[in-house]
């Protein structure tokens, strides 16, 4: 995972991840075509974060487990966001992505230390 190429791969898929989240037409992230690549990403993301303490096992299972929080979670702070935004669900999503941005960075850098 420290090849040059990883790190570009997972950059576009996520920055894929984040424009079709704004999409309108986009299907619900709890529905199992949405739900279950996101436990796979936040399970493999989990092991490969774990690999260098060996902890792959463990931190997969922590991955799988954050992904849920911020699946279920995500949703119901836009939801409740957009409410608050007179039910402008855009400008929630936006800010619901800088907030998932800010506390993934916070978890690596907590990670790494």
């Amino acid at each position: 995972m420290t090849s040059v190429w990883a790190g570009i791969i997972f950059s576009v898929l996520a920055i894929v991840e984040l424009v079709t989240d704004q999409l309108p037409k986009t299907p619900s992230r709890k529905v199992p075509m949405q739900l279950i690549p996101r436990l796979v990403s936040g399970c493999f993301c989990g092991a490969v974060l774990g690999a260098p303490s060996g902890s792959s096992v463990g931190c997969a299972v922590v991955g799988i487990i954050g992904a849920a929080i911020g699946t279920f979670g995500g949703s119901e702070f836009r939801s409740r966001l957009a409410k608050l935004l007179g039910g402008k669900d855009h400008p929630a999503a936006l800010i619901e992505d800088v907030v998932a941005l800010v506390i993934a960075i916070v978890a690596v850098v907590i990670l790494r230390a």
